[in-house]
């Protein structure tokens, strides 16, 4: 595989495996330099690549893989400062509105830290990346009905969850 190949199979994939590696990782600088070292080791198993089905889904479950390393090592957990900006883009709010958008997020970014990786994994995959159910099949080695069933009590999960702490279901 020369480079113009590999440009076209995969680097067009940067994108996708950014917000992936972000997900994870929560960190702008660390997420872009997980996504260079997957670059890295594809580059370097060029010749292998053409075997299998979907690059992007081994560039995805490669990112995936490297960034939960990333969590597990201890030199991470020790420099990793968890400081993360809020960008809203080119909307105008009033400042009432955007410390409500601001909180929401952020119970939200909890809710969903608190799933179960798998289910956060597809939700991610879905909702987020919105891979299709046969990319995500190829992502997690899970069938797709497992993967209807694990998105569904993971969105019904988030749901429940930010109504529980925003008291908006009637009866808890």
């Amino acid at each position: 595989m020369d480079l113009k190949v590999f440009t076209q199979s995969v680097l067009q994939h940067q994108a996708r495996l950014y917000r992936v590696a972000k997900l994870y990782l929560r960190n702008s600088e660390e997420a872009e330099d997980a996504v260079q070292e997957v670059f890295l080791k594809l580059w370097d198993k060029r010749q292998q690549l053409e075997a299998y089905q979907s690059v992007e889904a081994l560039a995805v479950q490669m990112t995936k893989n490297l960034c939960l390393d990333k969590l597990k090592s201890y030199a991470y957990n020790h420099t990793h400062t968890g400081l993360e900006t809020f960008d809203i883009g080119e909307f105008a709010y009033t400042p009432y509105e955007l410390v409500e958008l601001t909180d929401s997020n952020e119970l939200l970014k909890k809710i969903i830290d608190a799933l179960p990786e798998i289910q956060k994994t597809v939700l991610h995959l879905r909702d987020v990346e919105e891979y299709s159910f046969e990319d995500i099949e190829q992502v997690t080695g899970l069938t797709v009905n497992n993967i209807r069933v694990i998105l569904s009590r993971a969105r019904k999960s988030v749901r429940d969850s930010y109504l529980k702490v925003n008291n908006y279901a009637s009866g808890n």
